[in-house]
């Protein structure tokens, strides 16, 4: 397709990140097969149960939608519809920010967990400051630069818990070329971003005043902010193991996905195997073969981040049971016990203490 970085051909979009999509579609009664089928992709790749789908798939989606529904700023749309779910792991950071900048620096770090269309930076230079995102898909069409900066503006002002004054922004795309021409077409850029950009620039840009990197994040949780971190670099950690192996080593992609899944309790055998596009009998016979079973690797992954949250004192066992996938903590608190030979609370108990006796 045009458009597509061959370089990032292995690039993915978080099954979370793709929901906005979706929705914008259905809202002109678009089906999500009928949708994939425009696009050329798999139809169960779009599944609710699919934890994540291939980036230049993604692409042509946006293109497929915008095409079906006939919306000119389907792109635009899409990104109205996002919430802070939608960016995957590191959404949960973004709500344990204390101001709108830190938010903006968490997500230069962490959006690779949602998707690997692009990526963000953050520059402070005096008065004002530049947010940049430098697309994977330079060639793509308008829609894909449209959805995240309209995401990242409904975002921006449900952080701030009001609307963010109006950034000049700067799209390296032309904008619809002859469309533009249109008071209706420009007149639907500025309703959904707040201003109309300039197009045909060198880099996709938002520039606004450096204060309003300090304003505040209402009803921030901050003291969840060091365990989502250690979460997410674990998950990093976990993705760039698997890329240097080369998809070797199907234990090590197995419990990446479990980890990644676990956010959103979807660690189930068939979510994992649609991620690494096999079966659900093919991976079971691959992790016997290897000595092992999903399982054991769901147990391996529940344990070790059960450990790391229990020694964050700030988080209660209701939470770690919720970010374990658990539907009840009564379920954790057995599991834990099956583990570790005792429940997670006299294990915390134990823990805090040879911590302070300097064990």
């Amino acid at each position: 397709m045009p458009g597509t970085d061959s370089h990032h051909a292995e690039g993915r979009v978080a099954g979370a990140y793709l929901q906005p999509l979706l929705e914008a579609a259905g809202a002109h009664g678009i089906a999500a097969a009928t949708l994939a089928h425009a696009a050329g992709v798999a139809p169960h790749s779009l599944e609710a149960s699919a934890a994540s789908l291939a980036a230049r798939d993604y692409v042509r989606l946006l293109d497929a939608g915008s095409q079906l529904a006939g919306d000119a700023h389907f792109g635009l749309h899409v990104g109205q519809r996002v919430r802070m779910g939608t960016y995957s792991a590191y959404g949960l950071i973004l709500l344990s920010c204390k101001n709108v900048g830190h938010a903006l620096e968490q997500t230069a770090r962490y959006e690779r967990l949602a998707h690997d269309l692009g990526r963000s930076t953050l520059q402070r230079d005096g008065a004002v400051a530049h947010y940049r995102w430098a697309s994977h898909y330079p060639g793509a069409s308008r829609h894909l630069v449209d959805s995240v900066f309209a995401g990242i503006r409904v975002c921006g002002d449900w952080l701030a818990g009001l609307p963010l004054p109006p950034a000049r922004l700067a799209f390296t795309h032309d904008g619809g070329g002859d469309l533009l021409r249109h008071a209706a077409h420009r007149d639907e850029y500025v309703r959904v971003l707040g201003s109309l950009p300039a197009f045909g620039a060198s880099a996709n840009t938002a520039t606004f005043d450096a204060q309003l990197l300090d304003w505040p994040v209402p009803n921030a949780d901050v003291s969840l902010y060091p365990v989502l971190c250690q979460h997410a670099e674990q998950l990093l950690a976990q993705r760039q193991a698997a890329a240097e192996m080369g998809g070797g080593a199907i234990e090590a992609q197995v419990h990446a996905a479990i980890v990644a899944g676990l956010r959103q309790g979807s660690a189930r055998l068939a979510t994992v195997a649609a991620t690494l596009a096999v079966t659900p009998r093919t991976l079971q016979r691959k992790l016997a073969n290897g000595g092992t079973s999903f399982q054991a690797l769901l147990d391996q992954a529940r344990y070790g981040l059960a450990r790391d949250y229990l020694r964050e004192q700030d988080l209660s066992l209701v939470d770690i049971a919720f970010l374990l996938g658990y539907q009840e903590q009564s379920a954790f608190n057995h599991a834990f016990r099956v583990w570790a030979g005792t429940n997670p609370g006299a294990w915390r108990l134990q823990e805090l203490q040879a911590r302070q006796a300097g064990l």
